[in-house]
């Protein structure tokens, strides 16, 4: 089959609406991944019909061309690989379900990538940021809690306004995530998050709800769950209050939470569990971290260095 072949009954938006109903349906993709497969894939779109094409069944011989064309708009190799495993499944979905023609086999590797170590607070930041005073307003308490709800369990965002009520285990002190694509794992949550959750549920949750009954954990005066946007904005002023002048996201918390636990001599592989990482390799990112860390407390500290910084032209000092 090639470029000129008859129309396909089907339109790309079309197809593709019906590959991401396919995700989200029989793959249980979480609605945010989802929309990122939607933009990836409107750059696939896009592409094609600036080479005049509105059928992704006749796109063989522009396969490789759309790698230029990421390259192009100057994305990272992070973004183009995102790009080109959504491009990927949508033609994998085509061959399965449409007896598309394979053009897989022709499909570009992703770039080699570079290290991106992830940004995080120090454990100075992290105690400023939870240890900020506690006022006597309802949401001052919920917010308190949930901060420190999220570092103790290294709970996504998503994972954390999602939580519900029965989901949490106070007398063991553990909660129960519900991570990408639906798997759950048992994060233990320590003794000082449980007491600030505890006291958020008995004293702040039920005035919140005024007599409402949401299945969700934390909620707003409304008594609707809080919101991505909402969680966001109150992590950034909370760190404002706190003397942290960084751009802070939710994310942070989360991968200070797994480097300040390998820095205490946690094991690899139960931080793996705890984060909920299917593959392990994700979590070693975080190893890379310490020895960074390590590196500069090297660097800056041995004592042979200093000594050198400090004869300069005399004659170094028996040792």
């Amino acid at each position: 089959m090639n470029d000129k072949q008859a129309p396909h009954p089907w339109r790309m938006e079309e197809l593709i609406d019906q590959y991401l109903t396919h995700l989200r349906v029989e793959g249980g993709v979480a609605n945010n991944t989802v929309l990122a497969y939607r933009r990836d894939l409107d750059k696939l779109r896009a592409y094609l019909a600036l080479q005049g094409l509105h059928d992704p069944f006749g796109a063989t011989s522009h396969v490789t061309g759309f790698l230029s064309h990421l390259h192009g708009q100057r994305l990272s190799p992070a973004s183009v690989s995102r790009c080109l495993a959504a491009a990927r499944g949508f033609y994998r979905f085509l061959v399965t379900e449409h007896g598309a023609p394979d053009i897989l086999p022709q499909w570009p590797g992703a770039p080699k990538q570079w290290l991106k170590l992830p940004r995080m607070l120090t454990e100075t930041e992290v105690v400023a940021l939870l240890e900020l005073p506690v006022g006597q307003g309802l949401e001052d308490i919920r917010d308190s809690a949930m901060v420190e709800l999220m570092y103790a369990a290294g709970l996504r965002v998503s994972e954390l306004i999602s939580l519900e009520l029965s989901a949490v285990n106070l007398e063991v002190g553990a909660v129960l995530a519900t991570g990408k694509r639906d798997k759950q794992r048992m994060v233990p949550i320590g003794e000082l998050a449980r007491r600030k959750v505890e006291s958020y549920c008995r004293d702040v949750r039920p005035v919140l709800l005024k007599g409402r009954a949401p299945a969700a954990l934390f909620v707003t005066r409304r008594g609707a769950p809080m919101t991505r946007q909402s969680f966001w904005n109150l992590l950034r002023l909370r760190a404002r209050r706190a003397g942290i002048h960084k751009s802070l996201s939710p994310h942070m918390l989360r991968h200070s939470f797994a480097t300040h636990l390998l820095a205490h001599g946690a094991d690899l592989r139960a931080v793996q569990l705890m984060l909920g990482h299917a593959n392990i390799a994700t979590t070693q990112i975080y190893t890379h971290v310490e020895q960074q860390r390590l590196k500069q407390v090297h660097t800056e500290r041995f004592p042979r260095k200093q000594r050198r910084r400090g004869w300069g032209t005399t004659t170094p000092p028996v040792l």
